[in-house]
C-alpha cells in the first residue's frame, strides 16, 4: 500500500486580479522527504508555501494534512508583535507536548539573549530567533522560506547540519545553491502556475529543467509548422464541402488561440556593466591597517595589495568587521594606524547591503533616471527607460509604481540595475545575492566573470563565492584577518576546519555516515595515533570506488542527454534521474570521506 503522505495540494488556483498566479499546483511531501521548492521570482513560491502552511486560502483545489501531523512555517519576515522577549516569542512556537527546554537551548545555540526585546534585533538576530521558534518543537513538517537571508556562514552551515540531522519532513525555498544541493532528495519547480516534481536534488535540477525548456521549445516550433500549413489551406484550399471547411477553420482558429494564449517561460536577465577606462596596475594597496570601537580591535596591523582584475571575497561571522575592512579598504573609513592608497583614476560603484539608497516614494523610474527625464544612458547610449527596465525583466505598467511596494527580489533587481547603468573599474558588492532568484544569479555570474575590471565581495554565499572569487580574506579573531588563495572551499581546505565559529553555533550532531562507516570528525582526529584497519582498507578501496561511481554517472549522463528520452520513456527518463542523484551523493561522501582520512594520514605521518 503506498505510503499516505504527510501533506499534499492538488490542483491548487490563485488569482489576483491578473493572470492566475497559480494554476493546478501540486504539492505532496512525505515523511523523510527534503524537497527544494524553486522558480522564478514572482513566480508564486512563497504563496504556495503559505497555502501548505494553512495561512493563505486558494481559489480552487484541496489541501491536506495528515492527522495529528505537526507542521511549522518560517516566513521571510518574522512578526514580534506582542512579545516582551526573544525567550517568549520562541515558546509561543512549542506545542503542548514539547520539551520547554528546546527554545532555551536552540536560542544559546543561535548565540541570543533570551531577554532581548525582540523588536531591537538586527536582520540576522531576527533570522535565527525565527529559527528558533520554527525548530523548536521539532514538528512532522518544516516549511522554509529563504532560511539563510542574513545568516552568516558558520550558522548557515550550523543550520545546515542540523536539518540533516532533523527528523522531520522539509520544503526548502532558498537561493543558496549549495545549501539547496547539500540538503534536498527531490526537487519541485514551479513554473507559470504550475508544478512540476523530480526524484532529483537540486544538484540535478538544473539539467531536468534545461531539457523541459528545450522540448517546449520544439512542440512550440511544431505548432507554429501547423499553424502555417493551416492558414496556407484557408488561402489556398477552401474547397466546395462547407462542413468540412467549417470544421477545419473551427481548428485553425483553436490553434491560434492556443498559441496566443500560451505561457512562455519567462526570460532572463540581460546585465551588461558599464566599464570605466582601465585602472592602474595596483588599484588598492592597504600596510598595517588597524581600526578598532570602544577598545575593541576590529583589524588589527592588516596589509594587502589588490591589483587590476582581482576578485578578493571577503568571508566571517555577522560582528566580525567584514563591512568596517570594506570600508577601510575602499577609503570610506579613515584607519585609527596604517596607510591606505587607492589609485587616483578609480572609479567605483557599490552595492550596499541595506538598499538605503532607494527612496521608497520614488517611482521605479525614478529609481533608475534619477528622476530627470525617461532616459538611461548605459555603455555611453541613451536608452528609453522602459527599455532598460525590460532588461531585468520589469514590466512596462511598473514603471510608475513606488519603490515600497517592490518585493525584496525585485528591489535586488533594481538596485543591479541602478548600479550597473555606472561606469565602474572597481565593483564593491555587500551581500548581492540577497534576495536574488537562481536564473538572476546565474547572469550576474556571468557577467561578473567577464568583467575586465576589480571586484570586491562580501558575500555568505558558498556557491556564489567559488564561482567569482580568485582569494577570500577571512577573520582570524582578535582583530586578525588573513588572505588565502583561491574560493571557498579552497580557504576551507587550506585552514584545515572551518571559519571560527561564534559561541554557541556548532551543532551537536553525530558525524555524517557513510556505507563504509562514520567520516572522521576532525575533533577526533586530534586525538589519534594511528590508523585503524577499517580506515586503512577505505584509504585503498575509496579511490576505485570513486571512479567506479564517476564512471556510472558518465554513464547516466550520456544516457539523459538523449534530447527525445524524456518524451520516449518518461519512466526511464525518472529511473535515471533518481540514479544520478544517489549516484552523486554517493560520490560526494565517499570522496569527503577520502579526504578526511587522507588528512588524517598526512597529520599522523607529520
Amino acid at each position: 500500500m503506498a505510503e499516505v503522505p504527510l501533506l499534499q495540494l492538488t490542483g491548487i488556483r490563485l488569482t489576483f486580479g491578473g493572470p492566475a498566479l497559480l494554476e493546478r499546483a501540486d504539492l505532496s511531501v512525505s515523511a523523510g522527504q527534503t524537497i527544494a521548492l524553486v522558480g522564478r521570482n514572482g513566480s508564486g513560491k512563497s504563496t504556495l508555501l503559505k497555502i501548505a502552511a494553512g495561512l493563505v486560502d486558494a481559489d480552487g483545489g484541496t489541501r491536506f494534512v495528515q492527522p495529528g501531523a505537526t507542521l511549522r512555517y518560517l516566513p521571510q519576515e518574522p512578526d514580534f508583535a506582542g512579545f516582551d522577549s526573544v525567550l517568549a516569542y520562541v515558546e509561543a512556537g512549542l506545542g503542548p507536548g514539547d520539551d520547554p527546554y528546546r527554545a532555551r537551548y536552540l536560542l544559546e545555540q543561535l548565540d541570543l539573549d533570551p531577554q532581548a526585546d525582540p523588536a531591537q534585533l538586527s536582520g540576522g538576530e531576527a533570522r535565527r530567533a525565527a529559527l528558533a521558534r520554527t525548530l523548536a518543537p521539532e514538528p512532522d513538517i518544516l516549511l522554509l522560506d529563504e532560511p539563510t537571508n542574513h545568516l552568516d556562514l558558520p550558522t548557515i552551515e550550523w543550520l545546515e547540519a542540523t536539518l540533516k540531522a532533523s527528523r522531520s519532513a522539509i520544503v526548502l525555498i532558498s537561493h543558496d545553491r549549495r545549501f539547496l544541493s547539500n540538503l534536498t532528495r527531490s526537487t519541485v519547480w514551479l513554473d507559470r502556475g504550475r508544478t512540476r516534481q523530480a526524484d532529483v536534488g537540486f544538484s540535478g535540477f538544473e539539467a531536468w529543467r534545461d531539457r523541459i525548456l528545450e522540448q517546449e521549445e520544439t512542440d512550440r516550433h511544431k505548432l507554429d509548422r501547423k499553424i502555417a500549413a493551416e492558414e496556407d489551406w484557408i488561402r489556398h484550399g477552401v474547397s466546395g464541402r462547407r462542413k468540412r471547411n467549417v470544421r477545419r477553420l473551427a481548428e485553425v482558429h483553436a490553434l491560434r488561440d492556443r498559441r496566443r494564449t500560451e505561457r512562455r517561460a519567462q526570460g532572463s536577465v540581460r546585465l551588461s556593466a558599464q566599464e570605466a577606462e582601465t585602472s592602474s596596475k595596483i588599484v588598492i594597496e592597504a600596510k598595517d591597517v588597524s581600526k578598532a570601537y570602544d577598545g575593541r580591535p576590529i583589524v588589527d596591523r592588516f596589509s594587502i595589495r589588490i591589483a587590476r582584475g582581482d576578485r578578493i571575497g571577503i568571508v566571517g561571522p555577522n560582528g566580525a568587521g567584514k563591512t568596517t575592512l570594506l570600508g577601510l579598504l575602499t577609503g570610506v573609513l579613515e584607519p585609527d594606524s596604517g596607510t591606505v592608497r587607492v589609485a587616483q583614476n578609480v572609479e567605483a560603484v557599490t552595492l550596499e547591503q541595506k538598499r538605503d539608497s532607494l527612496d521608497p516614494e520614488w517611482t521605479l523610474a525614478e529609481a533608475l533616471t534619477g528622476g530627470r527625464g525617461d532616459q538611461v544612458v548605459v555603455g555611453g547610449a541613451a536608452r528609453h527607460v522602459v527599455s532598460y527596465m525590460a532588461d531585468f525583466l520589469f514590466r512596462p505598467e511598473q514603471a510608475r509604481t513606488p519603490v515600497r511596494v517592490l518585493s525584496g527580489g525585485e528591489r535586488a533587481r533594481l538596485m543591479l540595475a541602478r548600479a550597473l547603468a555606472r561606469p565602474a573599474n572597481l565593483v564593491v558588492l555587500d551581500e548581492p545575492t540577497n534576495d536574488l532568484d537562481l536564473e538572476t544569479l546565474d547572469v550576474l555570474e556571468e557577467l561578473l566573470g567577464g568583467m575586465d575590471g576589480t571586484l570586491i565581495l562580501i558575500s555568505h554565499d558558498r556557491d556564489f563565492l567559488d564561482r567569482i572569487v580568485d582569494a577570500v580574506i577571512v577573520p582570524e579573531g582578535d582583530g586578525r584577518w588573513r588572505e588565502y588563495a583561491g574560493g571557498y572551499s579552497d580557504m576551507l581546505a587550506q585552514r584545515g576546519g572551518d571559519l571560527p565559529h561564534p559561541k554557541g553555533r556548532r551543532p551537536d550532531t553525530a558525524p555524517a555516515r557513510t556505507d563504509d562507516g562514520p567520516a572522521p570528525a576532525a575533533s577526533q582526529n586530534a586525538s589519534r595515533r594511528k590508523l585503524s584497519f577499517k580506515d586503512k582498507h577505505a584509504l585503498e578501496t575509496l579511490p576505485a570506488t570513486i571512479a567506479a561511481l564517476e564512471a556510472r554517472i558518465a554513464a547516466i549522463q550520456a544516457a539523459l542527454a538523449d534530447p527525445d528520452l524524456y518524451a520516449r520513456d518518461r519512466a526511464r527518463f525518472d529511473r535515471l534521474g533518481a540514479e544520478a542523484a544517489k549516484a552523486q551523493g554517493d560520490l560526494a561522501a565517499a570522496e569527503e570521506q577520502w579526504l578526511a582520512l587522507e588528512m588524517l594520514r598526512e597529520e599522523i605521518e607529520g
